[in-house]
């Protein structure tokens, strides 16, 4: 009796969570159609909402319900911007020309995406971006030989899948009978994208040893599905495509494969399409083919590992490409920094090199407004506040650098802390309703698998004496409770992190047992034999509450649903390796406010000047569009971008060895921000900055205006700043940069002869009269053992401070360039409407509590955008690495050493 209660009481919680999904989409789509132009306001959202529930019979508070909806109704996204070849002979508009293509896979899949609560506009604007990037591939019915190149850049989980889903469908109805899609290099990503490939494209999947319909293949009775000769189980395999005696062209319906990225499973590919579909001069002629590269920067890193080593793997894919006579591959990133642009020295054969690069396009996605990305977790100074958590105990506890034996004999403090917010987090979901729906907590403090092992153990024994006390104390009165010292931290937690998220404590007490009795923990990686499977806990109408333990497997491409909490305490200042080490981005509808993110100081800074670096790339990119440059343009930018060492060049100079770069600042800001704590060097520069104020910079005093912010002199010849800058003493870890930044002034200033000069004081009663700044308040500095101090987020300038000179009608046009690009102005805009170098100085007070040092100068110099062609070379090594960008730790090649 008691089992066919319990599960009456499931299907009644199924009809319930039915009626509730039913009822959002609904109110999604009357809302689309009410408001066709403007997006409505919450309030009269509401309004329709209370209509539609008495419509149908949707009973109780339905405020949980309207939220969720709005959140879809306020989801826009942009078409993005492209760069393509002005010169090249093409047609991107064959696309709406082909009056014939019958659009059953694309219509199928949005369709499917609608059905899946995704804003009505989100998906008509990913099949407009999806139609866009068609028109730059070639149509797949031209005779001929072709190939086409292009790369997609995304954010971190913000829909590069469901994009290039989107692609794929589309590209199938176009024409395209075979379409390879390159997923990561471990087999637990791959096979979430089979799951992906099979739900948006392939209709159905393998459940055992049977098919079963999913997706796409639910919503038509004659389903034309896809031939696919992989599933969510089994890569590809040469034997088993041999012995099914298969051939590519045998296939009325289109053929698609989801392929992990290595040696093996490229060789074994590149085997069967040459032995068995290769005819008369040794290439496929007959069949139009597709390659997605996800993932396109990971192909080229050059780890030390034979399976995954760069050269070889991309050699095979070009291989692959090689065999058909009309291919297309696209490469999808999130982090453009990507090898195939920066390092084409790394293959010997220049055609064969030329053969990956994106000579075609470069597609830059936007993400929907709804997208929790960098922006607010590290550039937004407000956000951020909330967001972040500095991790300042774990060295103690679990080293940055340790050996794969290293024994634990407890957890940082700092991640108990993490931990209870989750219980809390989870508690507080339950609060909203949020049941049904994942919550999960990830952490990464080693790349070793025993030591993840090692984790996993502490933090069960934590959650059992933390649910034991949960369980004897939670209905009791506070008085008693409150004893209870693991009671006394969840409380104090709250309140430090939650209490401003309208809830109380006593409604969060009375929902602990329940928030931790969900929660499971899982090590993921590629030995563990676990994984987190959502889908299990989606079938029975629950979510998974789950703290993910792992290294590099949590760290590319991996969604892992519902993350809230974070803890990462890892020693990578890789740009790709530490961007993709954020599973933390994505869409967090409902529980934005609920999300902290666990780092060390470090990483903080560098995640942001990461977030800006890439913000800055997507500029430049837009940039160069309205100039009408190609591709190629782009890649001799991001081949001279000084940040390009991050990425490439420590993985070459283990042993020290030199190599030489070129380096350009075009559309960036250089910044002092190592500062020294010598007094003597500190009062030379304030006498420096007196010296050259005095004069205006050559200019006389007459030349100086009053801003809002200080004093700013405009038309500066550019040999006195060159001379201020070289008299500038700084910290010896930031020589190294100055000569750079002056070197590379000295090379456009045929260019830009002339440079705008800013002094930025806040002290309202300073004058000119004494030529001293007043002091901005920087209490985030860090003193470091080196004998200086280094600025959080390596900022010295307060975000808007390029806006300060300029006249109205030049903020006008700044703020219109932004529009444009459908973005709120930047420092970059501002920086593009000035048209030549500005140079800003600063007076700092720094420090926290009592390690307070006052009146510190620093500079910043910021670069117009549009100069590509000008660099400056430089012969670096390790130590020149250290000195420009303050060391460099792991590299992807030291990742997952037992994985």
């Amino acid at each position: 009796m008691k089992n066919i209660l319990g599960k009456n009481s499931v299907e009644i919680d199924k009809k319930h969570l039915e009626a509730n999904k039913n009822f959002i989409v609904s109110l999604v789509s009357l809302s689309k159609i009410r408001w066709t132009e403007d997006v409505p306001t919450r309030e009269d959202v509401e309004e329709l909402g209370k209509t539609l529930a008495i419509m149908m019979g949707i009973n109780g508070d339905i405020q949980d319900l309207i939220k969720e909806a709005y959140f879809e109704i306020d989801c826009k996204m942009g078409l993005g911007v492209s760069l393509i070849d002005p010169e090249a002979q093409h047609d991107s508009e064959w696309v709406n020309k082909q009056e014939d293509i019958n659009w059953f896979y694309s219509d199928a899949y949005e369709k499917y995406l609608k059905q899946q609560k995704w804003s009505p506009t989100v998906v008509q604007s990913l099949s407009d971006v999806g139609s866009k990037i068609l028109g730059y591939l070639q149509d797949p019915t031209s005779p001929g030989t072709w190939d086409k190149r292009g790369l997609v850049i995304g954010h971190v989980q913000s829909g590069k899948t469901a994009n290039y889903l989107g692609l794929v469908a589309k590209a199938a109805d176009a024409g395209y009978k075979f379409i390879i899609i390159i997923a990561g290099i471990h087999n637990n990503l791959r096979k979430q994208t089979q799951e992906r490939i099979d739900e948006g494209f392939v209709g159905r999947t393998r459940d055992e040893d049977k098919w079963k319909i999913v997706g796409v293949g639910a919503s038509h009775n004659k389903f034309p599905y896809p031939a696919t000769l992989t599933n969510i189980y089994a890569d590809f395999n040469k034997q088993t495509a041999n012995n099914s005696g298969w051939s590519i062209n045998g296939f009325s319906k289109p053929v698609v494969l989801v392929i992990k990225k290595n040696v093996s499973t490229l060789t074994s590919l590149r085997d069967w399409l040459e032995d068995l579909n290769a005819k008369g001069n040794g290439k496929i002629s007959d069949i139009p083919m597709l390659m997605i590269d996800d993932e396109a920067d990971n192909a080229s890193i050059n780890t030390k590992k034979e399976d995954n080593d760069p050269t070889k793997t991309n050699r095979k894919i070009r291989e692959i490409l090689s065999l058909f006579e009309k291919s297309c591959y696209v490469g999808y990133t999130a982090t453009p920094f990507a090898n195939i642009f920066i390092n084409p020295e790394a293959y010997g054969d220049e055609k064969l090199r030329q053969e990956l690069f994106p000579k075609d396009f470069i597609y830059c996605l936007d993400a929907p407004t709804t997208y929790f990305g960098p922006d607010k977790v590290f550039l937004d100074e407000k956000s951020s506040e909330q967001i972040l958590q500095k991790i300042t105990d774990a060295e103690n506890y679990l080293p940055f650098c340790h050996k794969k034996n290293f024994e634990i004999q407890a957890l940082p403090p700092s991640l108990y802390e993490a931990i209870c917010q989750f219980v809390i987090v989870k508690a507080i979901r339950n609060l909203r309703r949020h049941h049904g729906k994942h919550c999960s907590m990830m952490i990464n403090v080693s790349r070793f698998v025993d030591i993840q092992k090692s984790v996993q153990l502490h933090i069960n024994m934590y959650l059992k004496s933390v649910k034991e006390a949960i369980k004897a104390n939670y209905a009791m009165p506070e008085a008693f409770s409150v004893k209870n010292s693991y009671m006394q931290q969840l409380q104090k937690v709250f309140k430090k992190s939650f209490s401003d998220c309208n809830v109380t404590w006593c409604e969060v007490k009375t929902e602990l047992l329940n928030a931790i009795t969900a929660v499971r923990t899982v090590v993921v990686n590629s030995s563990s034999g676990e994984s987190l499977n959502y889908k299990k806990y989606e079938k029975n109408g629950t979510g998974l509450t789950v703290i993910a333990i792992g290294g590099l497997s949590l760290s590319r491409g991996l969604t892992i649903e519902g993350l809230c909490i974070s803890y990462m305490y890892r020693n990578t200042r890789m740009y790709d390796t530490l961007m993709q080490m954020g599973r933390w981005f994505g869409y967090r509808p409902d529980y934005e406010d609920l999300c902290r993110i666990h780092l060390s100081e470090d990483s903080i800074n560098w995640y942001g000047h990461i977030a800006e670096s890439a913000d800055d790339l997507r500029e430049q990119i837009q940039q160069m569009q309205e100039d009408g440059l190609s591709p190629k343009k782009f890649g001799l930018y991001v081949l001279d971008h000084p940040d390009r060492l991050l990425v490439t060049a420590t993985n070459k100079m283990r042993n020290g060895e030199k190599c030489t770069f070129k380096h350009n600042f075009s559309g960036k800001l250089v910044e002092s921000y190592i500062l020294p704590i010598d007094e003597k060097v500190n009062s030379s520069n304030h006498k420096l900055i007196q010296k050259y104020w005095s004069s205006g910079f050559g200019r006389g005093l007459e030349s100086i205006e009053r801003t809002q912010k200080g004093w700013s002199i405009e038309n500066v010849e550019l040999n006195q700043i060159e001379e201020f800058l070289k008299s500038f003493q700084t910290h010896p870890d930031f020589l190294e940069k100055r000569s750079a930044v002056v070197t590379y002034l000295k090379s456009i200033s045929h260019l830009f002869p002339h440079c705008d000069v800013l002094l930025i004081s806040l002290n309202e009663n300073s004058t000119q009269t004494e030529f001293t700044l007043g002091a901005q308040e920087r209490k985030s500095a860090t003193l470091k053992e080196n004998g200086y101090w280094r600025l959080q987020k390596d900022r010295v300038a307060s975000r808007g401070d390029e806006k300060i000179g300029l006249t109205s009608n030049q903020c006008d046009k700044a703020i219109a360039l932004a529009a444009k690009r459908g973005k709120k102005p930047s420092d970059f805009h501002y920086r593009s409407i000035r048209r030549k170098p500005l140079l800003m100085l600063h007076n700092l007070d720094l420090g926290e509590d009592n390690k307070i040092q006052k009146n510190i100068p620093a500079f910043g110099i910021s670069f117009p955008p549009g100069e590509y062609s000008q660099g400056i070379t430089v012969v670096a090594n390790m130590v020149w690495i250290n000195q420009l960008h303050g060391g460099v730790f792991d590299a992807p090649e030291d990742e997952e050493d037992d994985e």
